[in-house]
């Protein structure tokens, strides 16, 4: 059949055109990061390091990188979370790392949130990041801070300013990757008063 043809039969109707765009349901459960989910995280991590400055890393992170990262993480009793779909794929994950590795700043934490890239767009950052939020509140923590580069990352400084992270400071050309300069916007957000 020409595609003339087709498209002469295969006119949408008048209702058809009318109707919402067919939406698929993005069903997924928020938990605790188990020593199983590393590959995943590796993986979705990964992509940013190759493909984007939204981490300064330039060479991907091993499993083995991980697996310590894990252990640190989970001996501080600081919250890693992920997303899964119903079928237990990795969609995403959060979690929080100590700032500082001085004692003072025991209670003062790093956040980070990556999606696999089919899960942008969706509103999944912003689930992960009240989850975050409520999870480093129980564990006892007390600021949040967000170093997010300055190029490139609109909608993540957006999201943190919408969970009532303050911009505390901005460094310049501080990280060089892909053949440019680039700097950080810093972000607090205190959990106690």
């Amino acid at each position: 059949m020409l595609e003339e043809e087709y498209q002469a039969t295969h006119r949408p109707t008048e209702a058809q055109r009318n109707l919402p765009p067919l939406q698929v349901p993005f069903d997924y459960t928020i938990r605790a990061a188990v020593s199983e989910d590393l590959p995943d995280i590796r993986e979705i991590y990964n992509h940013y390091v190759k493909n984007s400055t939204v981490t300064f890393d330039e060479k991907p992170m091993t499993l083995k990188a991980w697996r310590t990262k894990f252990a640190q993480v989970e001996k501080a009793k600081m919250p890693m979370l992920v997303a899964v779909s119903p079928n237990g794929n990795m969609l995403g994950f959060a979690y929080v790392y100590p700032w500082k590795q001085r004692a003072a700043y025991r209670f003062t934490v790093e956040d980070s949130i990556y999606l696999g890239p089919a899960s942008t767009g969706k509103g999944l950052g912003k689930v992960l990041m009240s989850a975050l939020i409520d999870a480093a509140k129980e564990a006892g923590l007390r600021e949040i801070i967000a170093v997010i580069a300055d190029q490139g990352a609109d909608a993540s400084i957006q999201m943190h300013k919408n969970f009532g992270f303050k911009e505390v400071g901005r460094m310049g050309k501080v990280g060089f990757k892909f053949d440019r300069w680039l700097g950080t916007v810093m972000l607090q957000k205190s959990l106690k008063k």
